[in-house]
């Protein structure tokens, strides 16, 4: 039986910590409504402790009678938990740091304060009948036999899962797994791995993790997140599903709307080339791609577009070939043989090169005019 894998998007609070990045409270609330419409499973929807806004839109994403679980992230502070459990969450993160760099330079304190503020604030949130994440930061970092210790006394007092965060992103996929699979082998506590992105292994390692027997993936919309960002919720779930037999019931058709949005409200752009949802997934050019996916769009496709929202296109431009100029033609209505598309395409390519582009359509018509007035002249 394939594992299950519960999905925790973090875009509203891990995601707003990008440098740079506020989103309103209509737009906190809007993401919201599209990661539950999605079918993500947990949303991590802010910081109460910070109160004003804050406080009022994890408020307001309860109260809004989504399918999601709502989490509240905390220091390991009962003062924090009590912040969130007053904007009525049905989960808690809490969080310190585990290794000793962050001990020493971070806290200032030992890890015997860290394991006793851990035990305290997770004790208090159990009390009052609530999921509990413990997050280890910088586990990755962290001395194994600690981290273990920090996990198994997270266990004790009720804990539902351990945060594995790789906070400065330095893991492999094989050192991920390694560590999972002996945490879970001597603690037996559901893991969720929280993997952030520095040298481009977030995703990668999220999936080693899951591999390992991790049960939990955190992940953003479009890997939003602290410097490099973190795993991103689209490739994920879609690695998951087409890569791994591992079908979480998301409805996918909607990542390229939600990508958009939260481009545009953080400021970001979403490049065309962006993984899973950028425009250029199903752009074909190349003569010899465009000629293979307009064959079988499985020449040059791992899945469909519509599958994540997207539509196919064939650019056409300097790499293009014959087959992709007669294609492009017929959507005008307008067909071509063999001579006139190889006479087309030296047009069509010199163009091209002029413009240090692909042409418009309106480009094409134009070439296609001047090319039928000199054949009638």
């Amino acid at each position: 039986m394939k594992p299950t894998v519960t999905i925790v998007d973090t875009t509203l609070r891990d995601g707003e910590q990008t440098a740079g990045v506020v989103f309103a409270n209509k737009e906190k609330l809007r993401i919201a409504r599209l990661l539950d419409d999605l079918g993500v499973h947990q949303i991590e929807a802010g910081i109460p402790v910070m109160g004003g806004d804050e406080k009022e839109v994890v408020t307001e994403i309860v109260n809004s009678n989504l399918n999601a679980s709502i989490m509240g992230w905390n220091r390991a502070v009962v003062s924090d938990v009590k912040q969130s459990l007053q904007c009525g969450v049905d989960a808690v993160a809490i969080s310190i740091s585990t290794s000793d760099i962050h001990i020493k330079h971070k806290l200032n304190s030992t890890r015997e304060d860290v394991l006793s503020r851990m035990v305290k604030a997770a004790e208090f949130a159990k009390e009052h009948d609530v999921y509990v994440s413990v997050n280890a930061e910088d586990a990755s970092r962290s001395d194994m036999d600690f981290l273990i210790e920090f996990a198994k006394a997270a266990k004790e007092v009720g804990a539902d899962r351990l945060r594995f965060c790789d906070t400065v992103g330095i893991l492999t996929p094989f050192t991920t797994y390694e560590k999972i699979k002996q945490l879970i082998d001597e603690v037996g506590i559901d893991i969720e791995m929280h993997m952030h992105n520095d040298f481009g292994l977030a995703t990668a390692n999220t999936l080693a993790g899951i591999k390992a027997g991790a049960t939990h993936a955190g992940v953003t919309v479009l890997g939003l997140g602290e410097r490099a960002g973190n795993a991103a919720l689209e490739e994920v779930v879609m690695v998951l599903k087409f890569l791994e037999g591992i079908d979480l019931k998301c409805k996918t058709t909607l990542f390229r709307e939600i990508s958009e949005y939260v481009a545009r409200a953080s400021g970001r752009e979403l490049p065309s080339w962006k993984a899973i949802v950028g425009t250029n997934m199903f752009a074909h050019e190349s003569g010899i791609h465009a000629d293979g996916a307009i064959k079988n769009p499985l020449n040059y496709e791992a899945f469909e577009p519509e599958e994540v929202g997207l539509t196919r296109q064939i650019v056409i431009g300097k790499h293009s070939g014959t087959r992709a100029i007669k294609t492009k033609f017929l959507e005008y209505g307008i067909k071509i043989d063999d001579q006139e598309a190889q006479e087309l395409l030296e047009n069509v390519r010199a163009t091209s090169v002029d413009l240090k582009r692909s042409l418009f359509d309106k480009e094409l018509a134009y070439i296609y005019d001047e090319y039928i007035a000199k054949k009638e002249a």
